[in-house]
């Protein structure tokens, strides 16, 4: 996993808890909270972060995950080069489709060890989306977030359904409506 999402996972606990709770969360996890942006890291190690601050504030891990996906929607927003397709998006759900058609691509291409997570359409429409997303880091809750930071983006509300298609949750399918 890409040091970005360890180092503003770091900043949004810092933001929202203080620094006293980021330090006693990364101390719980035996974690010395030295990343880069660009370095590659155990998506363990995140998870592990993510329980112990659960713990410490007794907020339940998904809701954290979902959370920190609305926040980092904005950042990675911000890291996708001005002339890249994916710029000409209007709306949610063509931003999510260049997600998989283009971003993931191109994460391939620059760190070939990268496992960034698959997207599969099942259906569309104007005001539906149907697509499973797999990843085996079972992280859907951070997806979640990040698609209802999009939706926020382009000004859109969005019912979302998420149903497991695994049981590790590796697989969930996430139907998505435009109200």
């Amino acid at each position: 996993m890409k040091g970005i999402i360890f180092t503003e996972f770091m900043e949004l606990v810092e933001e929202k808890f203080g620094l006293d709770v980021l330090d006693e969360v990364l101390e719980m996890s035996g974690d010395e909270g030295i990343y880069t942006a660009v370095g590659s890291y155990d998506h363990r190690d995140l998870v592990k972060l993510i329980v112990n601050l659960s713990k410490k504030t007794n907020i339940a891990p998904e809701t954290l995950q979902q959370v920190f996906g609305q926040t980092v929607f904005k950042t990675l927003l911000a890291a996708i080069p001005q002339n890249a397709s994916i710029g000409t998006s209007r709306s949610t759900f063509q931003f999510i489709r260049h997600v998989e058609d283009y971003i993931h691509v191109e994460v391939k291409k620059l760190y070939s060890d990268a496992e960034p997570p698959k997207f599969y359409f099942i259906s569309e429409s104007e005001t539906d989306m149907v697509m499973d997303y797999q990843s085996a880091r079972c992280m859907s809750h951070v997806c979640l977030g990040l698609i209802e930071g999009c939706a926020e983006h382009f000004g859109e509300k969005l019912n979302v359904e998420m149903t497991p298609q695994s049981d590790d949750n590796s697989t969930v399918r996430f139907s998505l409506t435009l109200v």
